[in-house]
Parts: C-alpha cells; sequence; structure tokens
C-alpha cells in the first residue's frame, strides 16, 4: 500500500529500481489546538525507556523489521516522496527545523532548530537558528542557504510538490538573516501551528541535490540521526547510524535492517520466528497467536483510514452528489469493520477520528440506510459503475464485503483491484480511468491538526483537480473559503471553522472517511528497548536500542 501517495511521480518505480540498482552496483552496494511544538524529546523520553521493557542495549547492535509497505514510484527525496515505506525511512535520515512527534503527531519538536520554539520578532516575522554543528551524513555543514533552499524547492511549482500545499497559504518567505539562522515572514499570524508547518519540509544539501538530484533521491543525504546504506533495491532497506548527528535523538545501535515484507503471513512468521524484532500492520486475525506466544502486540488508534473517492468530474454520473451519497449509504462499514479487521476500526461520524482534538460528529452521518441508497439511485437512474480498490492486505479485507453492500442495493457493481503501487499513476489526470475508488490513507505521518489533515486532500491540486475533479464546484469553493477563514482565526473561532469544514465535507463526499483504525504493532519486547507503536503508518525507531 502507498498510503498518502504523491502526485507526478517524476521517476517511475521501473525506473528507480532500474537506477538504484546500477547506482547500487556500481558503488559495490548490497493541532491539535495546542500543538505548537516545543516539546524536546529528551526531556520527554530520556534514556531507553519505552513500552518495551527489553534490557541494555548494545551499541554495536542491528534492529532488525518487518515492513508490509513496497516501495512507491518515486525516491527518497523528501520533496517528492509521499509513500508509506519512504516517509517512514525519512523520519530516521532526515529532519526538519521541527519534526512530528510520532507517538503524537500534533506535536512538533526542535530538530534542526536550536531552540523549543521559532523566536517571535513581531506576529508575522519569525527567526530560527540552526542547532550549533549540525551537519549532513557526509560531514557537510547545514547552513541556512540549505533552509532556504529546501524551503524554496518545495514552493516552486515547476517540482509539483504536494508538501507545498502545508505551508504556502500561510508562509510568505524564508530567507537568510546569516550563515545559522533564517528569517520566516508569515502572510497572517499564525503561532499556534507554525512549528508544525516548519516539520514538513525536511532540510537537504543544497550542493549535492543541485550535482545530481536523480542520485540524491536514490540515496539520500540527510541531517537525522541514520544513514542510509541500501535503499531497498535488494529486498531490505539498511541503515547505519550517522556519525555526523549531534541532534536530541541519536542512533542507540550500529545498524538497522527493514526487510520489504508485503505478505502478512510472512511478515508474522518472521517475527515469531526471531528473524525481525518488529513488524508493522500485523494482520488483526493474528493478534491473539502472537499475543500468546510471548511477542508485545498493540493497536493503536489514529486517523489512518480507508476512503471513498468519486470522480466528480463533468459526464461522470458522480459528479452528481446524490450517487456519492448514495454509495456511501450503501456499504455495510460496520460490517467491514467487524468482519473484516476484527472490529479494529471504527465506522467514521466525522472527518477526524472520535478522540482526535478537534473532533465532533458531522451533521450528515453514513450510517448504513439500504433503502435510502436505493431511493437515491432511483432518483439519479444509475444503475452501473466501476469501484476500484487496491490490494493491501487489510484493504483486501474489506473490499468484498463493502462491494457486496453496494450490490443491494439494486447496482450492478465492476470491481477491479490493484496493486497499490500503481493506483494513482492509473487515476491521475485521467478521468475517464474510474467512478469510485477505495483505497487507504493517513496524511497524519506529516502532522495531526485539522488543518494539515484537510489540506492533503482537498487543498492541492493533484487530489481536488486530477484525482477527484471536484475543483471549482460549489462545494469546493464553499470549503475552500471556509478552510482559510478558519486558519486566519484562532481558539473556538478556529475550532468552529474546522468544524465547518466538516460538516461540508460530509455533505459533499468528493473523497470521505469510511472508517478510521487502529494501528497494530507487534514486536520482540525482550531485545527491543524503548521501542513504542505508534498509530501512523510505519515504525518509529528513534530512541530505540537492542540487546542482539
Amino acid at each position: 500500500m502507498i498510503t498518502p501517495i504523491g502526485p507526478g511521480n517524476h521517476v517511475d518505480r521501473r525506473g528507480f529500481m532500474k537506477l538504484s540498482g546500477a547506482i547500487a552496483a556500481a558503488a559495490g552496494l548490497t493541532a491539535s489546538l495546542s500543538a505548537c511544538g516545543g516539546d524536546n524529546p529528551n526531556k520527554k523520553t530520556g534514556g531507553a525507556g519505552g513500552q518495551s521493557s527489553g534490557g541494555a542495549g548494545k551499541n554495536d547492535g542491528t534492529i532488525t523489521a518487518g515492513i508490509s509497505y513496497e516501495l512507491g514510484t518515486n525516491g527518497y527525496d523528501p520533496m517528492t516522496t509521499t509513500a508509506a515505506l519512504t516517509v517512514a525511512a525519512n523520519w530516521h535520515t532526515f529532519e526538519g527545523l521541527y519534526e512530528i512527534e510520532a507517538t503524537d503527531p500534533t506535536k512538533a519538536y526542535a530538530a534542526l532548530a536550536a531552540d523549543d520554539k521559532p523566536k517571535k520578532i513581531d506576529e508575522k516575522t519569525y527567526e530560527v537558528t540552526l542547532r550549533d554543528k549540525a551537519a549532513f551524513s557526509d560531514g557537510s555543514k547545514v547552513t541556512a542557504d540549505d533552509v532556504v533552499y529546501s524551503y524554496e524547492r518545495v514552493m516552486d511549482p515547476k517540482n509539483n510538490s504536494l508538501y507545498s500545499q502545508f505551508s504556502g497559504f500561510v508562509i510568505d518567505s524564508i530567507t537568510k538573516k546569516d550563515d545559522s539562522t533564517v528569517v520566516i515572514k508569515l502572510k497572517f499570524p499564525f503561532e499556534e501551528l507554525l512549528a508544525n508547518r516548519l516539520a514538513t519540509f525536511k532540510i537537504v544539501p543544497k550542493a549535492i541535490v543541485e550535482k545530481d538530484q536523480k542520485k540524491f533521491d536514490s540515496n539520500p543525504v540527510g541531517t537525522g540521526p541514520w544513514k542510509m546504506t541500501d535503499n531497498g533495491s535488494s529486498g531490505s532497506l539498511k541503515f547505519e547510524k550517522n556519525e555526523h548527528y549531534n541532534g536530541p535523538r541519536p542512533a542507540k545501535a550500529a545498524k538497522m535492517v527493514w526487510n520489504i515484507m508485503p505478505d502478512p503471513d510472512a511478515r508474522t512468521n518472521a517475527l515469531t520466528s526471531g528473524s525481525v524484532q518488529a513488524i508493522d500492520s500485523l494482520p488483526y486475525t493474528k493478534i491473539p497467536s502472537v499475543k500468546s506466544s510471548g511477542f508485545e502486540q498493540a493497536s493503536q488508534q489514529g486517523f489512518s483510514l480507508a476512503f471513498a473517492m468519486f470522480n466528480c468530474s463533468a459526464g461522470n454520473p458522480f459528479n452528481n452528489v446524490k450517487n456519492r451519497q448514495a454509495v456511501l449509504y450503501a456499504m455495510d462499514v460496520a460490517k467491514a469493520c467487524k468482519v473484516g479487521l476484527s472490529g479494529q476500526a471504527t465506522p467514521a461520524t466525522s472527518f477526524v477520528q472520535d478522540g482526535h482534538p478537534a473532533y465532533r460528529k458531522a451533521k450528515t452521518v453514513y450510517d448504513r440506510d439500504l433503502e435510502k441508497a436505493k431511493s437515491l439511485f432511483n432518483e439519479t437512474g444509475l444503475k452501473k459503475f466501476r469501484v476500484m480498490g487496491t490490494d493491501h492486505d487489510w484493504m483486501k479485507a474489506i473490499e468484498n464485503i463493502l462491494v457486496d453492500s453496494l450490490k443491494e442495493a439494486g447496482v450492478t457493481v465492476e470491481f477491479d483491484q490493484k496493486q497499490s503501487a500503481d493506483v494513482y499513476n492509473e487515476i491521475t489526470g485521467k478521468p475517464d480511468s474510474f467512478d469510485v475508488l477505495l483505497a487507504p490513507g493517513d496524511p497524519s505521518v506529516f502532522g495531526a491538526d485539522a488543518d494539515l489533515l484537510m489540506r492533503w486532500w482537498y487543498a492541492g491540486d493533484v487530489w481536488v483537480d486530477a484525482r477527484m475533479h471536484w475543483k471549482g464546484q460549489p462545494g469546493y469553493d464553499k470549503f475552500t473559503q471556509t478552510l482559510e477563514k478558519a486558519a486566519q482565526a484562532v481558539g473556538d473561532e478556529q475550532l468552529n471553522g474546522w468544524h465547518e469544514c466538516f460538516d461540508i465535507l460530509a455533505e459533499n463526499v468528493p473523497l470521505y472517511p469510511l472508517f478510521h483504525r487502529k494501528t497494530p504493532t507487534a514486536w520482540d519486547g525482550k531485545s527491543l528497548v524503548g521501542f513504542k507503536p505508534i498509530s501512523l503508518t510505519g515504525l518509529d525507531f528513534l530512541d530505540v536500542a537492542t540487546t542482539k
């Protein structure tokens, strides 16, 4: 599954693997409303404490993991990659000025920034000074020029970066003050979430990227605690401790190996046989047996979801909102959660999950109502349409349930399941390619305040224009105006604005959550020290040691 997959994909997967292999061979290689940054991880996590008991970590140890997600259609350049696997890898090898706390993605902490919060000069001007003696993994010094370059390349329309939509609406400019300080000019006051937005773009070495961006994309150079030594072309991602890292979260082992294991049984067996120490996306049906075998297991509730996206283009039947609503009323999402996901997911009652700091039940909730669905389909005359699904294991567990329940509304459904990595290449910019898409998504890997989560799908042209084809329609215009007004508000006024956005989305449903799920993780608590399960898609090994 490519969870928060991105746009353009300037390097297709075959090209990326070919390039990766060639380089490897040549080298002989194998809002929260209160979220505002400032939680220094050293203060919070300390030592090796965590949910794993473990023992004393070994400085020369190797952490091993089984990862369910495959390489996406692009590489590791943090300007472009949005695939689950590469984003999770980048958590360990790159840093922004601030970083999102994986165990609470509504909060940000100082990473490359020296101070817990940006220094406020006035309501729309801030300064950030770099961590003293910060360096990239090749040993070169990080400078303000690198920060300015990293931001400007994300914002350059020619680069088609999805990350631009997270901050372009509020950050007017980032400029160099001196070699280690940048000045941030805002379009309007945005102090509450500024650190979170600065976490959405990573600092890259200007000289290396400008010299050969494709090489950098395959073999990234960042400032994080880990350095990548194998990009996955061999079937495993390999990392070494970054000896030049001097930040708050140094690697606590010498090496790390992530085996790419999309097959759920193989992944589970790898854990129970001891060949890896942690796996993501433990199959829900395997939870009892894994726990009874003495392994640690946790399912963390977060924003992670499955959604239905509709082709709203003129001429498509789902341009009519009544057909979109009929599909949502017809699908038995509760059964999919209970049977397909063993009760580890909850049907959506709002855009964000119940328990999110901004949660409020939407005015329109799509509890199953077969008669209402039939009535809407009869009203529009729609009798037949296509549904596309993705092949990740937990999506496969619910797609047939959803499609079968749709058919009970008296419509004919042509169901086609695609490889997850290929879906967006199949549909982006191709309005004739699909009617309804069922897919997973988790933009909380970038941050989890309500504004950011909504901007991922509804603020940039890639999703609203090239995929759902909703841009310019009355619901889109109303939503956009409300979201921008909320961004410039604070406190209850901002929260009320977000709630209004939730209601607009629930009424128009160009893309809408079906359910929010718990993210199941399993690990060996006896050999991993300080490991914490997260609700995000992926695994987090910052502050983790190993006895192996």
